[in-house]
């Protein structure tokens, strides 16, 4: 009860980029309930799983009270020099360890996940060579007539030679016929077939090892990585875990399991017999075409063939026994599905939480932003990969979708607050509600400055310079989440995603869906270019399987899915591969009464198989379409339903009758809620101007009522209702968000939004001010008097070059009266985050721009004194260490490395702008 508190007060506490609490009502009465899922989560990383019961609480206790969550535990690699702490992962020992993290994460009201292992991927100690990653390796021998093959068939790479399988071997003639020849080897592997008659050549093939182990394994976790193809070997892995709890169960919300990092895991030894089940016909026979590049039509579909018997494997051998297994121990799964060589909607929506990732940095055209050139990565972390994840959440009827945020966001050490806000705010708006940092490390009491330190985190721990203000990002990430988290979503449109036309593709062998990749399968597709348009013109979409298609159904209000998700609209965009049984439940989705929208109709099936069969089914499926011209949109009765061909998507969504939201046009971009009816709406303005103008929204609704996520304040917006419209006023500086909760009921609260009109003036403050500094090191900088405000790099004192912390401005200001009806206090820049009290009055954490902040309550007509507490980045500090010389990175494993994967060091670097410069002004309204 004392937590739940704690977390009410500090909602109407805390200011974070402008407006402070206007009305303090009940927090009840319009934001959700803030739950543990509501607040962000973080990864916990166990470096050695040096790890004591101690420190475990004394962490814990610091998370809970900077407004986490919970913490996901994940085992990696040591520091040197500790080894004699180090614990193996799933002995006694750790259990206890992670059972005491649990029960004492659950006194102080927040959940523990748990890695299904160390580092990543999946494997370790129990994973022998019989059941690690196994890649398909082919030899061939050439053979003119009268020639044999002399030598006994064994794979040539010396590596493979105590691992690898003979599994097939065929011999083709010239004409490419195909003979199994298997049965002519011994066990030695001497080939008894006698001198061919004419060219021949022969395919070897064998189930050889990709020899992987798990990457930053922790100790107790090292070993070979696992065959996700294989059930067997997944339960081979389960049951070192099963075994470890016979003594209890641990507490686990929900295993998590990272991205699929296999490389190269192109075969597992069963896939032979699997794919005959899947297609009907030997891949044996078919071992040329699978092994050639050529762009011929046969060698696309055997390869289309191969990639969704993976995807078949992947999905029920490891995902869903996998997710069977936790689910027998009473808890959830976590999956990172992107890069799997599988139909990421899928496995994302087998799992309880489906997990997207977001990895470097994005430009947003906020000014005053800082993007160094040096942190921008190959790729740009992409809104439409992250809505795989919550596509499948939202089609499966998921209450969380999650997202590993911020990894390699800037380069170490530089990751300011104002730069997390619009890339976290680019995850909401693409479906996810579920915030887990990337990361926070954990480090002992003893350890000096900065701590142990994991390579790729934006480090969110309590050795961080900027971690006494961290409490305002993560409050604003709760505001958001719990209206996130309420109700379902409210998309429209259902697209179908033409996977086949991605596995229809002549090089190359498994086709993991990376996200590095997405230059390659993603953005060159009409999927892709349509998904992108129609979110621009204000559409709202989830993307759909094949999988999922088929267990859906059409009713006169649309598709709804077998999780009861609900779609105004199913969207097929121009493709060319479509299973005939796809079509097939499409057509009879219509038939029940749904609307169908064709971009294009498909043109063929994919895959090998009685090819020309199943081509005629699909022309004759597509003949009982009859088609009218309508407008410019082509429409076809049936039954129920209809279904309508058109090369613009606009075009069609218009003739369906299914509006877009216009006020994307004003620059907002949006995602909804639906809560019984009502709606909520998340409006974030990245747009690089001020927004103040009235939207509209598809609906007509009883009362609007504004929530600031920033500050927790709300009240009842100025809005009006015409034919199915309601037009609410906003106002959204560049950087700003706000959420409307549109109600079909009563007003929420009887207390109006106070909108901020023509501005009357402006009090410069520009007294005196006195600097201190409180905290921090490495050495604390003398205290200073400023005529004017400046970097502390600027103020001629190398210890304030070097710092790293917080320092404290006061000053005086006089009001001569209190005339305005509000007063906005604009900080100018911080570099990097600030807290402020008005004559000794806390006004609230301002962590990112704009840095502005209500302040008309805590002012009075004469003299005020204001106090600024501002917290710049660690990179100073660190410098300073670099240059000096000073060890404090000292690892096994990769030890620690830039944003570009080399080793780590800032000793040249200048040094970053630090504190309060202002101009600091109150603009009178």
């Amino acid at each position: 009860m004392f937590i739940k508190r704690l977390l009410y007060i500090s909602t109407f506490c805390v200011v974070a980029t402008s407006a402070t609490a206007q009305t303090k009502v009940k927090q009840s009465n319009v934001w959700p309930a803030v739950k543990k899922e509501t607040r962000p989560w973080t990864r916990w990383w166990w470096m050695g799983n040096a790890v004591d019961q101690k420190n475990i609480g004394m962490l814990l206790r610091k998370y809970q009270q900077a407004g986490f969550g919970g913490v996901e535990v994940t085992p990696i690699y040591g520091a040197i020099g500790y080894e004699s702490r180090y614990i193996d992962f799933l002995s006694p020992k750790w259990m206890d360890m992670f059972n005491y993290t649990a029960t004492t994460a659950s006194q102080l009201g927040m959940g523990v996940d748990m890695n299904t292992g160390t580092g990543w991927p999946f494997g370790g100690p129990q994973i022998k060579p019989a059941d690690a990653a196994t890649r398909l390796i082919v030899q061939t021998y050439k053979l003119n007539p009268g020639e044999i093959v002399k030598d006994a068939i064994r794979v040539n790479d010396p590596k493979q030679r105590d691992v690898a399988v003979l599994q097939a071997l065929v011999a083709y003639d010239e004409k490419g016929n195909a003979t199994n020849v298997m049965s002519k080897v011994d066990a030695n592997g001497n080939f008894n077939m006698p001198p061919v008659t004419a060219k021949t050549e022969i395919y070897a093939a064998f189930a050889g090892k990709t020899l992987q182990k798990v990457k930053r394994a922790a100790p107790g976790g090292e070993g070979y990585t696992l065959d996700h193809l294989s059930k067997t070997a997944t339960d081979t892995y389960l049951a070192r875990f099963t075994n470890a709890y016979k003594s209890g169960r641990p507490n686990v919300r929900a295993y998590f399991n990272d991205s699929y990092e296999v490389y190269g895991a192109s075969w597992s030894p069963v896939l032979f017999d699997a794919f005959q089940k899947d297609h009907g016909y030997d891949l044996r026979l078919h071992l040329r075409e699978l092994m050639s590049e050529d762009d011929k039509e046969a060698i696309g579909r055997v390869k289309s063939d191969y990639r969704e018997t993976m995807s078949n494997m992947l999905l029920h051998n490891f995902t869903q026994n996998w997710t069977n297994w936790a689910h027998g121990l009473k808890s959830l799964t976590k999956n990172q599905s992107h890069g799997s060589p599988g139909n990421l909607l899928d496995l994302y929506g087998t799992v309880d939480i489906p997990e997207c990732e977001t990895f470097g940095s994005s430009k947003f055209n906020i000014p005053g932003l800082r993007r160094d050139s040096a942190d921008v990565r190959n790729v740009d972390p992409n809104p439409i990969m992250l809505k795989f994840a919550s596509s499948a959440g939202h089609v499966n009827s998921k209450p969380l979708v999650s997202s590993e945020t911020f990894t390699w966001l800037t380069e170490h050490f530089k990751t300011s607050y104002s730069q997390c806000k619009p890339e976290v705010e680019q995850i909401f708006l693409s479906g996810v509600n579920h915030v887990f940092y990337h990361g926070t490390t954990y480090s002992p009491e003893d350890v000096k400055f900065p701590g142990w330190l994991f390579y790729a985190s934006m480090n969110m721990v309590p050795d961080n310079s900027l971690w006494s203000h961290g409490k305002g990002l993560n409050e604003y990430i709760t505001r958001c989440q719990s209206v996130l988290q309420a109700g379902k979503a409210d998309n429209e449109i259902l697209m179908y995603w033409p996977i086949y036309d991605a596995w229809n593709h002549h090089k190359g062998l498994d086709m993991p869906l990376a996200i590095h990749d997405i230059n390659e399968w993603l953005i060159p597709t009409a999927f892709y270019k349509n998904a992108t348009n129609l979110q621009k013109k204000g559409y709202s979409l989830d993307f759909v399987s094949d999988l999922a298609l088929s267990k859906s159904i059409g009713t006169t209000a649309g598709v709804k899915t077998s999780a009861n998700a609900n779609y105004k609209v199913l969207v097929v965009p121009e493709c060319t591969m479509m299973p005939v049984e796809t079509l097939q439940q499409i057509v009879k989705l219509a038939a029940q009464g749904a609307t169908v929208i064709f971009q294009k109709l498909p043109e063929d099936v994919p895959g090998l198989a009685d090819v020309e069969g199943r081509r005629a089914k699909l022309k004759q499926l597509l003949s009982t379409l009859k088609f009218s011209n309508s407008g410019g949109v082509k429409q076809a009765a049936v039954g129920a339903g209809k279904v309508l061909l058109s090369a613009d998507l606009d075009d069609a969504l218009t003739a369906a009758s299914v509006p877009a939201e216009k006020l994307v046009e004003t620059g907002l971009q949006f995602i909804r809620r639906d809560v019984n009816g009502s709606k909520y709406y998340y409006l974030v303005n990245h747009t690089p101007k001020a927004i103040d103008t009235r939207i509209p929204l598809n609906g007509a609704f009883a009362s609007i009522t504004i929530m600031d996520p920033q500050s927790g304040s709300f009240g009842l917006a100025s809005a009006s209702t015409t034919k199915q419209k309601t037009y609410v006023r906003v106002q959204l500086q560049s950087g700003e968000a706000l959420i409307l909760f549109a109600s079909m009921q009563a007003k929420a609260t009887s207390s109006k939004w106070k909108y901020l009109e023509k501005p009357t003036g402006e009090v410069k403050l520009e007294s005196t001010w006195s600097l201190a500094f409180t905290q921090g090191g490495p050495t604390l900088p003398a205290p200073k008097k400023l005529s004017k405000l400046t970097s502390w790099t600027d103020l001629g004192d190398t210890t304030a070059v070097n710092f790293s912390g917080t320092g404290v401005y006061t000053s005086t200001f006089t009001l001569p009266a209190k005339t305005a009806g509000e007063y906005v206090l604009d900080l100018g820049q911080v570099d990097e985050s600030a807290r402020v009290w008005i004559n000794g009055k806390e006004v609230g954490i301002l962590w990112s721009i704009p840095f502005k902040a209500r302040v008309g309550s805590f002012l009075k007509a004469g003299q005020n004194t204001i106090k600024v507490e501002v917290d710049n980045l660690m990179a100073n500090r660190i410098r300073y260490m670099d240059q000096h010389n000073i060890e404090w990175r000292k690892y096994h494993e990769i030890n620690f490395v830039n944003i570009n994967y080399k080793p780590f060091d800032a000793a040249n670097w200048k040094p970053v702008p630090s504190g309060l410069l202002g101009p600091v002004k109150l603009v009178q309204y």
